[in-house]
């Protein structure tokens, strides 16, 4: 049995703070957006990032063979994909505490049905790429994507 002092498993006192804690939830959720607007709107967004690209010609022609302009290449496509990954995964980290720092505020249960949905998309997603980096730390080849519908895996 729960002491006389408690409401919900919080005792009073905690209880009060947590409710002063709103209004500071509330200006962290405003800094979080703000953040969030001014990276997507940077040369650090993702879409920015991924289309900074250089052609392998820009280091070699086609017509000679230059293996290490190839090599230099190569490294440079696994870094940029890197990169992108990592740009994309920071502003879906950054949204996601977004809808965190509401549903923390008004409760999860009573975020809007688009919002839960989002959230859950976004943890899915960061999932999935914490999934493929992984595999790639093994030494395992990226999960191929497939709408063909007698894989097992179906489509991704």
């Amino acid at each position: 049995m729960l002491p006389a002092d408690m409401v919900g498993g919080v005792s009073a006192s905690r209880a009060a703070n947590l409710k002063a804690g709103n209004e500071v939830l509330s200006a962290f959720q405003k800094r979080v957006t703000t953040l969030l607007a001014e990276f997507e709107n940077s040369a650090g967004s993702a879409t920015k990032v991924g289309s900074q690209r250089i052609a392998r010609t820009s280091l070699r022609s086609d017509s000679v063979c230059f293996v290490e302009a190839d090599g230099l290449f190569a490294e440079y496509e696994r870094v940029h994909e890197r990169l992108t990954s990592l740009v994309k995964t920071l502003g879906l980290q950054i949204e996601a505490t977004g809808i965190a720092v509401q549903g923390a505020k008004v409760g999860f249960n009573a975020l809007e049905d688009d919002l839960r949905h989002r959230f859950w998309e976004i943890q899915t997603e960061l999932q999935r790429e914490e999934d493929t980096t992984q595999r790639e730390k093994d030494g395992k080849p990226r999960e191929k994507l497939s709408d063909n519908d007698t894989s097992k895996g179906g489509y991704r």
